[in-house]
């Protein structure tokens, strides 16, 4: 099992940034690939941002890019998601998932809240 604990949300400006950070822990060796997701209220679950494990290749929804930048520490089992230039829309929980085959995802975070004032 791999368990996931975020990290790093709050309430930000429209304008501002913020890091989130998402730390993996137990059968960690055998990862394929993590990302994050955010689910705003009465929306489905959205694919925000994606590393590959072993060779940080990365992939991001359009509506992130250029804005947010996803990165792994894996000497700390760590993923990071920096968010700049936020807007309201950005508002949502955000979630991390890992996965060690490359379709789908086996674990989920508990989720970190992300608030953008405008």
């Amino acid at each position: 099992q791999v368990q996931l604990v975020e990290s790093g949300g709050g309430l930000v400006q429209a304008g501002g940034s913020l890091r989130l950070s998402c730390a993996a822990s137990g059968r960690t060796f055998s990862l394929y690939k993590m990302a994050w997701f955010r689910q705003a209220p009465g929306k489905e679950r959205e694919f925000v941002a994606r590393i590959i494990w072993s060779g940080g290749n990365t992939d991001y929804a359009d509506s992130v890019k250029g804005r947010f930048t996803i990165s792994r520490d894996r000497a700390e089992n760590t993923v990071y998601l920096q968010m700049n230039s936020l807007k309201p829309e950005d508002t949502a929980v955000y979630f991390c998932a890992a996965a060690k085959i490359p379709i789908g995802y086996d674990y989920w975070g508990q989720g970190t809240q992300v608030t953008v004032s405008s």
